[in-house]
């Protein structure tokens, strides 16, 4: 193809806006899918994608249209992804902005408006669901115009789900959207913005090739991970993979290849041929670095090399994961896995529980700390578990996120009160329309558990989230360790700053009190920072009434049998363990 008739265009969008219906109207209206072969939401290929109603893997599509060659990226909206979607925008030279008639701009629209400002490319602006009873066209008009300084007259109306206005979308990317730029370097160079691993196939690169060519059977090399490999088929997603001979500069496709796993070939590395090799890659690499940890745990141990297997398995094509192996006394042997952000874990939790049939306890998320001891040494760590001797640090510090978010302007007081409860400063407030967006910063550990839950109850469902690291800041933060019947549970630990270290103790024991089942003994439940106690609730043992049997005669006859009984309970106190149930683990999740 020639590369004027080459155009490479993204769909960015928020959550839920209509990314994904308006990609299958534009497979239905060039032909590319048979109307007996269509479903809904096509390009996403994962179940659990089309029950949550969210794109999570990014996915590639080749459309013909008057005789121009037209390649799509989906990409993901969530927060979570946003590294992919900054890789994707790379290999584009414009970008569709949806945006839901009835809701208006929001949190992901405009992180992923930003990104593609910094990525340079033509923005077609478009106006989803107006037929809709509760669309608002004029409004959000406005908020589109004012957030691209384009004209109201430039932003196309459609109806994704109906079909209407989208060939009006079609024209304006042929006439809008630049063609690839010519190669400038006479070796080839391609950039990987997303790679899987297929069981019969091994892995498999989605690529935007920028200068040369690779050609089926070419020897390639990965430039930041030093991966050889072969290109065993190349060619385009129609969706489904149809090979060809080779792929040239400007075009989007698939490489088969032979590597065993996606860490030899991550996303925003750059492909060259290992006969003729690039002397530079691609700009903008980087290792994408997670900052939410969990321990997964099996409910039964017999289960570990399960479920060992399974991350190892879903690893091979998520090269964002991270894992390491964890003993805890309570819970036995499991996997300390790290992770992109919240929806990151929930979806590879329910992936593992669903595709591998595995039963699992999860301890609370929590997030890394930079820990510098007094003799000089650096160290991190994933759980408050792997604290050092308090006496030997020096400083801890914590990773800081900066968030914006956005919400209708009457909202404003309660979003800055919940941001302030959670150790944040509110750092600026700018209005979009009646729209407000508040930029804040905040210790990420206060955001990981209930933050999104109460943001959306505050703003009766209206206010949106989005968030990216800032840096690590040093903090006043202890080390709460929980007791279960004097024994220390240290998969319950958490860090936490000194002023919310009581207020947490108490609540944690107390929702403890309610998950723990009552023993036949007094069981005592215990916050403690070092060796100061700070919280104690108190399981009160069952009690059975020893004296039924006794009728009559000397009150001593009453007392001897329940000396005896208190006796008992003594000795079952020193020896008696406590079985603790899977929810105590999580009692931290939901802290309300």
């Amino acid at each position: 193809m020639n590369q004027d008739h080459i155009r490479n265009f993204c769909i960015i969008a928020h959550i839920d806006h209509g990314k994904s219906t308006l990609a299958d109207r534009l497979l239905e209206i060039t032909g590319t899918v048979e109307k007996r072969n269509m479903k809904a939401q096509l390009l996403d290929r994962m179940d659990l994608e089309r029950e949550k109603g969210i794109t999570i893997k990014l996915a590639p599509v080749r459309m013909e249209y008057k005789g121009y060659e037209l390649n799509l990226i989906d990409t993901p909206g969530h927060v979570d992804f946003s590294y992919e979607v900054s890789r994707s925008l790379q290999a584009c030279e414009g970008a569709l902005l949806v945006v839901d008639a009835s809701q208006g701009i929001q949190a992901q629209t405009l992180a992923n408006v930003y990104l593609a400002m910094a990525a340079d490319l033509t923005i077609i602006p478009v106006l989803n669901k107006i037929d809709l009873p509760a669309a608002d066209v004029e409004r959000v008009g406005a908020e589109i115009v004012s957030l691209l300084g384009c004209k109201f007259e430039d932003i196309l109306q459609i109806s994704a789900k109906t079909g209407m206005g989208v060939d009006a979308v079609l024209e304006r990317i042929v006439a809008e959207v630049p063609a690839p730029k010519e190669s400038i370097m006479p070796e080839t160079r391609a950039l990987i913005f997303d790679s899987y691993y297929d069981d019969y196939r091994g892995v498999i690169l989605y690529v935007r090739v920028v200068d040369g060519e690779i050609a089926k059977n070419a020897q390639i090399k990965m430039l930041n991970t030093s991966a050889q490999g072969i290109a065993l088929e190349v060619g385009a997603l129609k969706p489904e993979m149809t090979p060809g001979g080779s792929l040239k500069a400007g075009e989007i496709g698939y490489i088969v290849t032979n590597l065993k796993t996606t860490r030899d070939a991550k996303v925003g590395d750059t492909i060259t041929l290992a006969g003729n090799p690039a002397t530079g890659p691609l700009p903008g690499y980087k290792d994408v670095q997670p900052f939410v940890y969990a321990g997964f745990f099996p409910e039964s141990n017999e289960f570990y090399n399960e479920l060992k297997e399974a991350i190892e398995k879903l690893s091979l094509s998520d090269s964002a994961l991270q894992f390491a192996p964890e003993n805890s006394p309570v819970l036995g042997f499991g996997v300390r896995i790290g992770f992109l952000g919240l929806l990151h874990m929930d979806i590879v939790r329910e992936r593992l529980e669903r595709e591998y049939n595995l039963d699992l306890v999860v301890t609370n998320p929590s997030t890394d700390y930079q820990v510098s001891l007094l003799n000089g040494e650096e160290t991190d760590i994933k759980s408050a578990a792997d604290l050092p001797d308090p006496s030997k640090i020096k400083e801890i510090r914590e990773p800081w996120i900066k968030g914006e978010i956005i919400v209708p302007r009457d909202y404003v007081g309660p979003v800055i009160q919940l941001i302030s409860g959670k150790r944040g400063l509110q750092k600026n407030l700018s209005y979009v329309e009646d729209r407000a967006i508040v930029g804040f910063e905040a210790p990420l550990a206060n955001l990981l558990t209930d933050f999104y839950d109460q943001l959306k109850s505050i703003t009766s469902g209206y206010g949106s989230f989005n968030y990216e690291l800032d840096d690590y800041r040093a903090e006043d933060l202890v080390k709460v360790d929980f007791y279960v019947a004097g024994e220390r549970i240290d998969a319950l630990s958490v860090m936490v700053h000194r002023s919310e270290a009581d207020r947490l103790g108490r609540e944690t024991t107390a929702k403890l009190k309610e998950v723990i089942p009552r023993q036949n003994f007094q069981v005592a439940l215990q916050a403690a920072i070092g060796g100061r106690f700070i919280a104690r609730e108190d399981l009160s043992a069952y009690r059975k009434d020893v004296t039924t049997g006794l009728y009559g005669g000397d009150v001593s006859r009453k007392k001897k049998v329940l000396a005896k009984q208190k006796k008992g309970k003594e000795r079952m106190k020193k020896f008696g363990r406590v079985d603790i149930p899977a929810e105590a683990f999580t009692v931290m999740l939901k802290r309300d």
